[in-house]
């Protein structure tokens, strides 16, 4: 059964928004609430796993931006105290805490312990690279006659005429975007190649802009995350002229979550 909650607690009955399962009897960090500002309780069952919930506001649909953020900031105050947490994706709602106990708790308590175990002491961090696009545009001119000559022709084109030199220029542009992805796949392994052996596990997610060269997830264990920084610095460092390296985290570990 759930803990008696304080004059003034959620009540039993109330709808309840999860943020995600942790250990039975974790210590939730002072002073975070969830969405609506509202008080953050743990739901237990008697077994070995907990739900962290708070009363879900009524009267409106669930999406503001304020509720995206104080889902974030839940899990985000569990990750920086310690506390391993398997975090919901926004938006998990349920009856009340009867259905949390049951259909949550007691229906995945297996699954769920499995979950937590393999997450137990260990940390997500993001690792973000960016080519500096100048240097790279350098770098293809160099490497690439045939775009480098058609980049002087297309230069050379009175404005009165550019209409004319329309397919060209759309030519050109396939053939950086080309050449830029051949950059992106190599540097991009070789990032995470260099990275991935300080690290228990990976997640590659596909580029979204141009000039982005990796973009991935990396499970580490706690007692090796400066040695995985300390990788990540130097991959940064030797590549400092035409590639930033980012390093985000720790992050809640939404990558290496199975459906549970």
């Amino acid at each position: 059964m759930s803990a008696p909650q304080p004059p003034g607690g959620p009540a039993a009955g109330d709808p309840q928004y999860v943020y995600g399962v942790t250990r039975s009897g974790a210590a939730l960090p002072p002073g975070v609430n969830g969405l609506d500002d509202r008080p953050v309780s743990l739901v237990e069952d008697g077994g070995a796993c907990a739900a962290v919930v708070s009363a879900l506001p009524g009267g409106r649909a669930l999406g503001e931006r304020a509720d995206l953020v104080a889902h974030q900031r839940v899990l985000n105050a569990l990750v920086e105290a310690g506390t391993v947490v398997v975090p919901f994706r926004f938006g998990a709602a349920m009856a009340d805490r009867a259905a949390v106990q049951k259909e949550l708790l007691a229906a995945n308590a297996e699954r769920l312990g499995q979950v937590l175990d393999e997450l137990d002491g260990k940390v997500e961090l993001r690792l973000k690279a960016t080519y500096v696009q100048d240097t790279v545009l350098r770098e293809i001119m160099a490497a690439e006659p045939e775009i480098a000559e058609l980049s002087r022709r297309l230069r050379d084109v009175p404005p009165d005429i550019a209409d004319a030199v329309y397919y060209d220029r759309v030519r050109l542009g396939e053939l950086i975007a080309q050449a830029m992805q051949r950059l992106r796949d190599q540097d991009g392994q070789a990032l995470l190649d260099g990275a991935a052996p300080a690290a228990e596990a990976f997640a590659r997610k596909p580029p979204i802009r141009e000039e982005d060269v990796l973009d991935a997830s990396f499970l580490v264990r706690a007692d090796r995350r400066a040695e995985f920084e300390r990788t990540v610095e130097e991959l940064g460092r030797s590549r400092a002229e035409r590639v930033r390296v980012r390093l985000i985290g720790p992050l809640p570990p939404y990558d290496f979550v199975p459906e549970v």
